[in-house]
């Protein structure tokens, strides 16, 4: 069975037309400061999308790390 990205999804974020190479949580790309246009729960974004939502949550994460780690 396929994935809606292994079937050629492309990048939720607002003006963009990449192929998917992620899915995450709407809510997750919106509190990075991605405008995505989905109505989904999911947002599926391309591959410069998904770095620039990485360096966007790194701090986040690195504060998670050390509150649970």
């Amino acid at each position: 069975m396929l994935g809606r990205i292994d079937k050629g999804e492309k990048c939720s974020v607002s003006g963009c037309n990449g192929e998917a190479v992620r899915s995450i949580s709407v809510d997750k790309v919106k509190a990075a400061g991605l405008k995505v246009d989905s109505s989904d729960k999911r947002a599926y974004i391309c591959k410069e999308h998904y770095k620039e939502f990485k360096k966007k949550t790194k701090k986040d994460k690195t504060l998670d790390k050390w509150r649970y780690g």
